[in-house]
């Protein structure tokens, strides 16, 4: 089993960043695939960054050159580095993970086993 506690979230004007950290339980988390994924008010879940066990990342085209995703296996946190913010970035963030060595969850929520609680992340105009 692995438990994901996100913070770092918060209230960021346009253009601002902030960075999104996630704490994972677990002895094997460096084999684990990890994610972002976000959801709005009245909309549903959807991807943002992938990060495999042996460090191939993949983006959404609304955040590609804008969001990092990275990870440090000794400390079992992910991490969600997030510049150029925008208003349409408002949402809570969900941290995601899926055992496995090997294993590419890809860019939909079903790939994924853990989820964190999220959270909230408003960019003002």
């Amino acid at each position: 089993q692995v438990q994901l506690v996100e913070s770092g979230g918060g209230l960021v004007q346009a253009g601002g960043s902030l960075r999104l950290s996630c704490a994972a339980s677990g002895r094997t988390f460096s084999s684990y695939a990890v994610g972002w994924f976000r959801q709005a008010p009245g909309k549903e879940r959807e991807f943002v960054a992938t990060l495999n066990w042996s460090g191939g990342s993949t983006y959404a085209d609304s955040v590609k050159g804008r969001f990092t995703i990275s990870r440090d296996n000794a400390k079992n946190m992910v991490y969600l580095q997030m510049n150029s913010l925008k208003p349409e970035d408002t949402a809570v963030y969900y941290c995601a993970a899926r055992g496995g060595l090997g294993i590419v969850p890809g860019t939909k929520s079903y790939g994924y086993d853990y989820w964190g609680q999220g959270t909230q992340v408003t960019v003002s105009s």
